[in-house]
């Protein structure tokens, strides 16, 4: 039995966390901070980064400890398990994060410079097919992931990027404007809530067994073992997150003053990787856009696979659900990626504070030993709020309930959960402190 991972394999294990987290909504969301932050860019980086690398970090180490995430939300219940965790894997599957991630680089990165004469549907069908036949290839020996991304496929992407870094430094168009829209008004929370975009926070309830079979991979079986290098390769890769989300909002912000026009942060990079070098930003911005989606898409890919297998029993096998998953997101990608956009918002507002409930309460159950009551009681109330605000973003509105909800103190930051969150907390934990009394009233 060994217990421990070589240098060489820890790292390429942390590499490749990076990797897995480091996809389309995290290369094109910080330098759009930047952009519209401007001159407060450094204190919504912050706070973006607490639920853009905290909390991923945190849902990878939790996850690794509870085993799966079945086992933290059948914490709660098993029809929430199942209901709930369906819910994460297609969303960030082939219902959402995958064909995103799958139609994002062709949108932002080969579309714009494709000839007139050429089919633009038909060109994303093409590039679109290479893009997951090759994520597929990968699939198909999930145990050679640390190799194939941690050795090469990452550090070509981390390479490229602070390339593109470098070459604004050294250009230095110094063009920060002062902060704009939301920004304007309250820059930390606009900046903590863009990192739900990101979607990484709900990919970790999926990475976190990943991680732990690639440290497995390597012979290493002692389950403590496991969890300690989870925390350890976890706390490397969030150091390199951080690190390229302030490469990128750098980015956006010193090139404010050129990029006035730019909607998104993929229109931000491909004005600033021409301006910076030309024709060739071209190609360096397509190689960054399919690489960070492809490391992405890959682990994916895996999770939900391996996840369905486990669900049917193996009676359907891990390789017959990447063909299915794979087919099916590359089919929902060439609806193109405006009308899976449209779709992101209410369902990340449905499930990222849940997410995020489920983390802290696997985080702190051994210091309080939570009862199935409280467990309940907690992820019930924020799953109802939560679901009724993310209704209301698509303007359905419930009779009473809605207008009771958005009465909610932090409602309107869209945080109107986390105060109902803390008193069902107290009550929670009120009444594991009634029933121990009662036990011994009755002994």
């Amino acid at each position: 039995m060994k217990n421990n991972l070589s240098k060489q394999q820890f790292f390429s294990v942390a590499i490749m966390l990076f990797g897995l987290f480091f996809g389309a909504g995290n290369l094109i969301f910080p330098p759009l901070l930047g952009k519209q932050a401007g001159s407060s860019a450094f204190q919504s980086l912050i706070f973006f980064g607490i639920t853009a690398v905290v909390f991923p970090i945190l849902g990878v180490v939790c996850v690794a400890k509870t085993k799966g995430l079945s086992n933290l939300a059948g914490k709660v219940d098993k029809y929430f398990a199942i209901i709930f965790t369906t819910m994460i894997y297609m969303a960030i599957g082939p219902g959402l994060g995958i064909p995103r991630a799958g139609s994002l680089p062709f949108e932002m990165a080969v579309a714009p410079f494709l000839p007139e004469n050429v089919s633009v549907n038909l060109s994303r069908l093409v590039y679109t097919f290479v893009f997951f036949f090759v994520a597929y290839l990968v699939c198909l020996k999930p145990s050679k992931l640390v190799s194939r991304m941690g050795k090469f496929l990452t550090p070509s992407l981390l390479l490229l990027i602070t390339i593109m870094f470098l070459g604004v430094l050294f250009k230095n168009p110094n063009a920060v404007t002062s902060p704009v829209g939301d920004y304007a008004n309250s820059s930390t929370v606009k900046g903590f809530l863009e990192g739900y975009n990101t979607m990484d926070t709900i990919a970790a309830l999926n990475f976190g067994l990943v991680i732990s079979l690639a440290i497995k991979s390597f012979q290493v079986e002692d389950e403590n073992k496991v969890v300690g290098y989870t925390v350890k390769v976890g706390l490397v890769s969030g150091a390199f997150l951080f690190v390229i989300y302030a490469m990128l909002a750098y980015i956006g912000m010193t090139t404010s003053g050129l990029t006035e026009n730019a909607k998104n942060g993929a229109e931000i990079l491909t004005t600033v990787s021409q301006y910076v070098f030309g024709k060739f930003g071209i190609v360096l911005l397509a190689s960054i856009f399919t690489l960070a989606c492809l490391t992405t898409c890959i682990g994916l890919i895996t999770s939900i696979s391996k996840y369905f297998e486990g669900l049917t029993k193996e009676k359907v096998s891990y390789s017959k659900w990447i063909i299915f998953w794979t087919l099916a997101s590359f089919l929902v990608a060439n609806f193109g990626l405006n009308t899976i956009l449209k779709v992101s918002v209410p369902v990340l507002i449905a499930i990222y504070p849940v997410s995020i409930t489920l983390i802290l309460l696997g985080l702190t159950e051994k210091y309080f030993s939570y009862n199935k009551f409280t467990y309940r009681l907690i992820c019930y109330v924020v799953t109802f709020i939560a679901v009724v605000e993310s209704l209301q973003s698509v303007n359905i509105n419930l009779p009473l309930i809605t207008n009771l909800v958005s009465r909610l103190p932090l409602y309107n930051l869209s945080l109107g959960w986390v105060i109902p969150m803390i008193i069902a907390w107290f009550i929670g934990l009120s009444s594991k402190v009634l029933e121990s009394k009662s036990d011994k009233v009755f002994e």
